[in-house]
C-alpha cells in the first residue's frame, strides 16, 4: 500500500490493536509495556473502564456542539480544575501548543490593557515573553520560536517575534533581560523535551519575586508535567509557587485531546468575548474524558500514591543504573515523569528496551524518558527494571 502520510515522523515498524492497562498488544498478538504512555498522555493506562465508560455514555448524547452555547462540561470541568489549583478562569483548547498560545496572547492582551490603562499608547505596550534554553512549548510557528531550538526553527522562515530566551538558573541573566518590553516569563517547572530538567525550587521563587517586583506575567507550561504526573496535580503546587497563567494538556485527557489554559481574574480579565477562541476547543466529548480522568486523579490517596510510587521507581531505577555504569550515568525528574541519562545514544537504549518488548521515550541531552501510566503497580515497575537490565546487556556486548 503507498504511504501518503507526511513523513515527519521516524516510526518504528508495528502496529498496536489494543491496549489493556500498562500493556499495548499489536496486531501480531505482542504484548509491550507501555512506559511511554504516548507521551505522558495515557495516564490511565488503555481502555481504563471508567474512562472508557465516560467516553462512550458522552458520544451516545452529544460529540460537539458549538461554543456559541453553554457547555455543561465545561463549566464543571472549569470549577474543578479551579478549586484544585490557583486559577479562576480557563480556556479550553485542543492540544498543548493551544493551551501556550492563548497563554502568550493573554499575558499580551493583560499587559497591553494594562499599559493603556496608565496613558500609554497600544503601540508600545509591553508584548515580549522570556523564556529558556532548552525550552520546548510546541511546534506552532509561535511556539517554536518561543522554544527557540534550531532543530524546530530550521527552514521554517523568519522566526516570529517576540521571545527572548536566557539560560536556565542564570538569574542574573534573567534580569538583564527584563526590558520595559516584556510581558512575561514563560517556564516548564521540569523541561521534558530537553531531558527530563527539573528546575531548582528556588529558581522559581525569584521568578515569583522578580514578576511582582516587575509587574509581568509569569506563566508556567505544565502541559507534561501536569494532571497528577508528578504526584501533585500541577507540579507548581510541590514548590508552592503559584504562577498567574498554567497550560495543561497531555495526561488531562487520558488520551482524549485536549489543552487547557488556566489564569488569574486579574490576568484573565481583559480576554473578552472574541479575543479568543476554538471551534473544536471544550467539545462536550473531550470535556467527558478530562472529567473522568479527574474523577480518578482526585481520588483521596491517589496523588500521594502516585508521589510513592515515584520514589520506589526512582529507587529501582538507580539499581539499575548502579549495575550498568557504563550505559547509564543517573536518573532524575518527580513523580512518575522520570529520565535516565545515557552514555550511549536515546535511539540505541529505544531500539534494545523495544526489543525486550518496553516502549520508552528519547529526550535531548542523551536521556530516555520513562513516563508510565499513573497507575502503574510495582509488578510493573520491576518488569520494566528487568527489561532495563535487558536492553543495557544488548548494549554491552
Amino acid at each position: 500500500m503507498t504511504n501518503n502520510i507526511l513523513p515527519t515522523y521516524a516510526r518504528t515498524d508495528i502496529t498496536f490493536d489494543h491496549g489493556d492497562g500498562c500493556e499495548l498488544i499489536s496486531t501480531t498478538g505482542e504484548r509491550y509495556l507501555d512506559f511511554g504512555a504516548g507521551i505522558a498522555v495515557n495516564s490511565l493506562g488503555h481502555a481504563h473502564p471508567h474512562l472508557v465508560d465516560a467516553i462512550q455514555q458522552q458520544a451516545q448524547k452529544l460529540m460537539h456542539v458549538s461554543n456559541l452555547y453553554k457547555i455543561e462540561g465545561q463549566e464543571v470541568l472549569a470549577n474543578r480544575l479551579c478549586a484544585n489549583s490557583f486559577a479562576d478562569k480557563v480556556f479550553f483548547a485542543n492540544s498543548g501548543a493551544e493551551a501556550n498560545e492563548c497563554a502568550v496572547k493573554m499575558a499580551r492582551k493583560y499587559k497591553s490593557a494594562q499599559h493603556c490603562q496608565n496613558g500609554g499608547e497600544e503601540q508600545d505596550a509591553p508584548f515580549r515573553i522570556i523564556t529558556f534554553d532548552g525550552a520546548f512549548h510546541g511546534r506552532t510557528l509561535a511556539m517554536i520560536a518561543a522554544g527557540g531550538q534550531e532543530k524546530h526553527l530550521e527552514g521554517f522562515g523568519p522566526v516570529v517575534d517576540g521571545f527572548d530566551h536566557v539560560p536556565l538558573g542564570d538569574i542574573e541573566a534573567l534580569k538583564a533581560a527584563i526590558t520595559p518590553r516584556t510581558a512575561g516569563i514563560m517556564i516548564e517547572p521540569i523541561q521534558g523535551e530537553s531531558g527530563i530538567n527539573p528546575v531548582d525550587p528556588s529558581f522559581l521563587r525569584e521568578l515569583r519575586t522578580l514578576c511582582d517586583e516587575n509587574e509581568l506575567v509569569l506563566i508556567f507550561d505544565e502541559v507534561q508535567t501536569g494532571a497528577g504526573r508528578t504526584g501533585a496535580l500541577y507540579a507548581y503546587q510541590l514548590h508552592g509557587v503559584e504562577p498567574d497563567i498554567l497550560t495543561s494538556a497531555k495526561g488531562l485527557g487520558g488520551g482524549f485531546p485536549i489543552g487547557a489554559c488556566l489564569a488569574s481574574d486579574i490576568v484573565a480579565g481583559p480576554m473578552s468575548a472574541g479575543s479568543h477562541g476554538s471551534t473544536f476547543g471544550g467539545n462536550p466529548l473531550a470535556m467527558a474524558a478530562a472529567n473522568a480522568v479527574l474523577d480518578v486523579v482526585l481520588e483521596p490517596g491517589f496523588l500521594e500514591q502516585v508521589r510513592e510510587k515515584g520514589l520506589l521507581f526512582k529507587q529501582k531505577l538507580a539499581s539499575v543504573v548502579d549495575g550498568h555504569p557504563n550505559v547509564f550515568e543517573l536518573v532524575r525528574g518527580e513523580g512518575l515523569l522520570l529520565g535516565l541519562q545515557l552514555k550511549c545514544s536515546p535511539q540505541d537504549m529505544v531500539a534494545a528496551s523495544f526489543a525486550e518488548k518496553l516502549l520508552c521515550v528519547p529526550a535531548g541531552g542523551n536521556v530516555v524518558r520513562l513516563l508510565p501510566p499513573l497507575i502503574a503497580t510495582e509488578k510493573d515497575f520491576d518488569a520494566a527494571v528487568m527489561a532495563l537490565e535487558r536492553a543495557a546487556a544488548r548494549i554491552e556486548t
